[in-house]
């Protein structure tokens, strides 16, 4: 995946060969630990960093005669997010190479454009993989209650909500490798410096979110809301390339959608949060006081989700702000120029 062209090879190990060489480098890394399952000697290391683990036998809960396998968090779990971090650098390179740099071939971008164009592009694939990922697991786990019942997110916690199946932390380790991958891409796609505090800024808060959401074992909430905000934010950044392309009128009804998705998924937000963290585990407490659903946890985890959708609104308003900024001139140049063409032609007439 090296550039083509001419010009000279860098010093290898240099900043720039890395750069220029990381998906290479990093599809070999991965190799590598792919053929560690092919040896004997290394499987058990390999299957470490590439299998899911912590895997909790429930022979009372089978059906047919097997037994039901789930998975708990543990420590092992950072060995997987090394391997699917890896994983998410390299589709990464994927994606740019073979998607959105054949875009900007054909559409010429200006280079302020491109790397706005280059950053939607990338969370707008995600966004469509984890949104179509999540809202497919919980419609699976619609006979367990998911969504039939609100009381699924605080019925037998935390004993029953402890343990999870494999495609439940399968999407969990993605989730935390994504936002991962995140800061080092920061290097490899030689990000500007002004640029960098915004970016670490919404990663950060992805990855505090998720982790504290996976150990502190709301993964069943957790799904729902993240289903509920990709879905918003997929749009909102398919609307902003549209805009991109100069498919303004495509744009504009994009944008239009998304101001009222955003709106409805913050007040679905906040209704959720309060009814599973006061209601509901507020009731599972009071049933049972030696749970982990006490006061401070819940009070935490509700403050701390509700300020999170406090921010996303404060930059919802300052967007929508600029926006009408930004239209204000071009209009007002569109009706002057309007009004002259209109004052040329009754000129004419006379």
């Amino acid at each position: 995946m090296a550039p083509k062209g001419k010009k000279k090879n860098p010093p290898v190990m240099s900043h720039e060969f890395i750069i220029q060489n990381h998906a290479d480098i990093v599809a070999v890394i991965a190799m590598v630990f792919m053929a560690g399952l092919m040896v004997e000697a290394f499987h058990p290391l390999a299957s470490s960093f590439i299998a899911i683990s912590h895997n909790v036998t429930y022979p009372e809960m089978g059906v047919n005669g097997n037994d039901l396998v789930l998975f708990r968090p543990g420590p092992k779990d950072l060995l997987a997010v090394f391997f699917y971090t890896l994983v998410m650098i390299l589709a990464h390179a994927i994606i740019q190479e073979f998607c959105l740099d054949k875009f900007n071939k054909k559409l010429h971008l200006s280079k302020v454009k491109f790397a706005k164009f280059n950053e939607s592009g990338q969370l707008l694939a995600f966004y469509a993989f984890s949104f179509i990922f999540a809202a497919n697991l919980v419609w699976e786990s619609a006979e367990k209650g998911y969504v039939k019942f609100f009381s699924s997110f605080w019925n037998g916690y935390p004993d029953e909500h402890v343990a999870m199946p494999w495609l439940h932390k399968l999407f969990y380790i993605l989730q935390i490798s994504y936002w991962v991958h995140v800061f080092p891409e920061l290097y490899l796609c030689k990000t500007k410096k002004e640029d960098m505090p915004a970016k670490i800024q919404y990663a950060s808060l992805y990855l505090i979110s998720i982790i504290l959401g996976y150990v502190l074992h709301y993964q069943r909430v957790m799904m729902v809301l993240l289903a509920l905000h990709y879905l918003v934010e997929g749009i909102f950044h398919m609307a902003k390339m549209l805009y991109l392309f100069d498919k303004t009128d495509l744009a504009q009804g994009g944008f239009r959608l998304w101001s009222l998705l955003f709106a409805g998924a913050r007040f679905a937000t906040v209704v959720i949060t309060a009814i599973t963290f006061w209601f509901g585990f507020g009731q599972v407490h009071a049933e049972n006081p030696s749970t982990s659903t006490g006061i401070i946890p819940r009070v935490s985890s509700s403050v701390g989700i509700c300020l999170l959708q406090a921010w996303m609104t404060w930059n919802f308003i300052n967007f929508q702000v600029k926006r009408s900024k930004d239209s204000s001139p071009a209009e007002t140049h569109q009706t002057k120029k309007s009004v002259k063409v209109a004052n040329g032609t009754q000129k004419k007439k006379q």
